[in-house]
């Protein structure tokens, strides 16, 4: 039997099973609804990151944004 310290961990820290069959019967049991997951809500930085995007959304017009996406495409694929 692992350890509880050997268990991976979920992208919000929940204890995952550590096998393919522990794995797939956790993802039937929630899809039935006999257990239930629970999520943490967003972080601070999460929320604040989507505030901030939203507002220079709404700031710049739409050809200042598309420049910026070129610029940024150039960059990165030449």
């Amino acid at each position: 039997m692992l350890a509880e310290t050997n268990m991976p961990k979920g992208p919000q820290g929940q204890r995952r099973p550590a096998d393919a069959i522990g794995c797939a019967i956790m993802v039937a049991r929630i899809a039935t609804g006999e257990i239930t997951e629970v999520l943490k809500e967003p972080s601070g930085r999460a929320r604040s990151g989507q505030a901030g995007s939203k507002a220079r959304a709404e700031k710049l017009s739409q050809g200042e944004r598309t420049a910026i996406a070129k610029k940024a495409a150039a960059a990165r694929w030449g």
